[in-house]
């Protein structure tokens, strides 16, 4: 897997961008009027520059305009968290907080209440200087921001809309996955150890490393593991998964080695990433179930939306479809001497098909469209994916059809979906195993 832990946690946060973007204004502020005292007013135009009275009238109104705009905009913030929390998912509320565009609005506007604050408190009569550059500058900043706030009222707006959110889970996920995964076609050069050597393994008791934080793991920095378990020549057991919390004592892996009491235990600690909440960084599940909970909500007897349970479950089609093609059983890394290091627990793409879908069967089973809506969606994974694949999707398929009240479908509906089923089965191959409902 790759990894880029110290970025994406940082970006996890709510409160990062604005804060550099406050910061970034405070730098501004200063050179704005060390630029006041310091650069001779002749040598700028004259409308550029305004006296006293004027600077402290219009930084003024731009302080309280500002901070007015940013009120709004958090007001805003929570109307759409409402909505997430009553209609959506209460794990979907963090996507909108950790969207880039969501947070420099944020931030340009909290940077302009900064910057005209501090120049109002900095800026005074002086016997030398009695005219200033910087009330300028603060006004056009105030424009931008004006911008940005139109451009705020535009953005929650598409964000408030169901097919959107779908949308960008959808995309964050499938990019996780190619971030963190290999393609299938890559065979791994550490499998052959598990024939022999992880068998061994387990004739020896290892030594134990424990947890000093607790929250979810959100980022296993697998690459370091390797490279410091060859330093130290151990071999190290990843003991929990993405996405698991993890009590402050627990087991996170164990390791075998000649040198046991010589390994500092945090060093192998700090690789192990937890937040209070989870997040789609290395744990693409977490994706997964937010488009399952969404769909689920939508088939709600309250909610009662088939069309956007049918764009949770396409969307699920999309990942899956990606997530196929990648090496999802690859549990052994070797490092640069080819000498096995780390292993770690993966789940199957059985485990993933299963988990997508066995909800959304079970509330959805009595409405004909989200049935033609999964068979459909095993239809696209298999079209794009190989023999093996198409035969996992046939196999589910028919854990589908078996929940599939036949005597109390109707004569138009039967047929509609005996047409989905059969194109299922030419997709996968399996044209001589079909049966019609």
């Amino acid at each position: 897997m790759k990894n880029r832990p110290t970025w994406l946690m940082l970006r996890s946060h709510f409160w990062f961008i604005p804060a550099l973007y406050g910061l970034i204004s405070i730098i501004l502020a200063f050179l704005s009027i060390l630029f006041d005292l310091y650069v001779n007013n002749d040598v700028l135009p004259r409308f550029f520059i305004v006296d006293i009275g004027l600077a402290q009238t219009l930084l003024s109104t731009i302080a309280s305009s500002l901070l007015t705009m940013t009120t709004i905009s958090f007001s805003t913030i929570m109307v759409v968290l409402t909505t997430y929390l009553s209609q959506f998912s209460p794990r979907t509320m963090q996507d909108f907080l950790t969207d880039d565009n969501t947070q420099r609005i944020l931030g340009v506007f909290i940077g302009g209440f900064v910057y005209a604050l501090i120049l109002l408190l900095f800026i005074r009569e002086t016997k030398e200087q009695t005219l200033f550059l910087s009330p300028t500058l603060a006004v056009l900043y105030a424009i931008v921001c004006v911008g940005f706030f139109v451009f705020f009222v535009h953005h929650v707006g598409r964000w408030i809309q169901v097919s959107n959110l779908i949308h960008h889970i959808t995309r964050n996920t499938i990019e996780s996955i190619h971030a963190n995964y290999e393609d299938e076609m890559i065979e791994a050069a550490d499998e052959p150890w598990k024939d022999w050597e992880s068998e061994e393994l387990n004739l020896v008791e290892p030594t134990y490393i424990h947890s000093e934080k607790s929250g979810y793991l959100l980022v296993v920095e697998i690459d370091k593991l390797v490279e410091r378990a060859s330093d130290d020549d151990i071999i190290i057991k990843v003991e929990v998964g993405l996405g698991d919390f993890i009590e402050k004592g627990s087991t996170i892996l164990s390791f075998w080695g000649n040198k046991k009491s010589n390994v500092d235990q945090a060093r192998y600690q700090d690789l192990f990433h937890v937040g209070e909440e989870r997040a789609t960084i290395q744990d693409i599940d977490f994706g997964l179930t937010k488009l399952v909970e969404i769909t689920l909500r939508a088939l709600s007897p309250g909610t009662n939306d088939p069309n956007t349970a049918i764009s949770g479950i396409r969307a699920l089609a999309r990942i899956l479809k990606v997530l196929a093609k990648k090496n999802l059983h690859r549990s052994y890394y070797n490092d640069k001497f080819e000498s096995l290091r780390v292993i770690v627990k993966q789940r199957h793409f059985e485990d993933y098909l299963y988990r997508c879908y066995y909800q959304i069967r079970h509330y959805g089973i009595e409405d004909v469209s989200v049935v033609a809506a999964m068979i459909d969606s095993l239809q696209l994974i298999a079209s794009q994916n190989e023999t093996r694949i198409k035969k996992m999707v046939w196999q589910f398929s028919r854990y589908i059809q078996q929940g599939i009240k036949k005597e109390e479908i109707l004569e138009l509906d039967r047929k509609y979906l005996n047409e989905k089923i059969y194109k299922l089965a030419i997709q996968t191959e399996h044209a001589n195993d079909y049966h019609p409902l």
